[in-house]
């Protein structure tokens, strides 16, 4: 399966990157900074993202409708999106696979990422940042 939706992604990285504005740009890199696990007891748990299998680095191709690990990563772990918005300084993507229910909210002028997969009795989310990929 194409787990970057990852075991949750569970979207993203070792350690907090900068952020950036990313207004009008279609293709980004991400890392995560940090993920929590909850499952449908109410018990939620800190986690590091590579704890959770989290790439450290994705790219965001909003052109393509892929959410990617890098190429140097030696991953080659990749899924798509079926839907992406931009409003209101906002990028939103969405899509469903392997049983995951995945959403990302990244805004444009700071960078800063949201992400959550849900799957039948537990959720993970990921707080990160993302970049221009092309600089």
């Amino acid at each position: 399966m194409k787990k970057i939706v990852l075991t949750g992604l569970a979207v993203l990285a070792t350690g907090t990157a900068n952020a950036e504005n990313i207004v009008g740009v279609d293709r980004f890199i991400c890392s995560a900074a940090q993920a929590q696990i909850c499952l449908e007891t109410g018990d939620c748990y800190a986690a590091s993202p590579w704890e959770i299998a989290v790439p450290d680095f994705v790219v965001i191709d909003l052109d393509k409708k892929t959410v990617s690990t890098t190429e140097s990563s030696g991953e080659d772990r990749s899924t798509e999106f079926s839907e992406v918005s931009r409003a209101d300084g906002l990028i939103h993507l969405q899509g469903v696979e392997g049983g995951r229910a995945f959403s990302f909210v990244i805004h444009e002028i700071t960078g800063r990422l949201t992400a959550a997969v849900a799957r039948d009795g537990l959720s993970v989310t990921v707080f990160g940042a993302c970049t221009n990929a092309d600089i």
